[in-house]
């Protein structure tokens, strides 16, 4: 069993929305987690091979200057592969970096085995008094230690990980001693209705 304590929690900053408009990764952010512990990090810039727009530098502080002796995103997501063989993924609104880990991945001819959980759609579920479940708003909610750094992938990484790992503990203090990994995508799927039935069936 995969347990959910055991992960590797990543954020990408981009360039736009959607790989499929033609945005691209400018920095890969990554935490990897063994038994709740932080053994390894990741981060890197990385050149999209054009000028990324002024919002873009404004929302994440990632300027075209940055980015100019970065090295290819090929590259770089040829060594990321190998950083997170093997291992389960986790990222806030998981959605969305999984479409450009894909995307990045096809294009070096690399793959993934392990599976991906929204620590956003968890969060839904697990803290449901929260006023959002936005990254900043829920460090703030549950008062998670932060350098006040917010939209750096490996900052934001950071954070996810430590709210992960809050809500694996949550789980832990119901009563369910060892949460796995695929409870926690379980949780992400279930209805508000139906999870306090889901944790009691799992000894919570």
């Amino acid at each position: 069993m995969s347990l959910a304590n055991s992960v590797v929690v990543l954020d990408f900053e981009t360039t736009g929305l959607s790989p499929n408009m033609g945005d691209r990764a400018i920095e890969i952010g990554a935490v990897k987690l063994v038994n709740g512990e932080v053994v390894d990090t990741f981060q890197q810039l990385m050149n999209p091979g054009f000028r990324v727009s002024s919002f873009i530098e404004g929302y994440t502080g990632i300027t075209n200057v940055m980015l100019r002796d970065a090295p290819s995103c090929d590259e770089v997501m040829a060594q990321f592969a190998q950083f997170i063989a093997g291992e389960n993924l986790v990222a806030h609104n998981a959605s969305f970096d999984k479409r450009f880990l894909d995307d990045e991945l096809e294009r070096v001819n690399a793959a993934y085995s392990g599976e991906f959980a929204c620590s956003l759609l968890v969060s839904r579920r697990l803290n449901q008094d929260a006023p959002s479940h936005k990254l900043g708003d829920l460090v703030r909610f549950k008062q998670i230690d932060n350098d006040g750094v917010f939209h750096r992938a490996l900052a934001d990484a950071e954070m996810t990980a430590k709210l992960w790992m809050l809500m694996v503990n949550d789980l832990q203090s119901r009563g369910i001693s060892e949460p796995s990994f695929a409870l926690m995508q379980k949780i992400g799927k279930t209805s508000k209705s139906a999870i306090d039935k889901l944790l009691s069936s799992q000894g919570a």
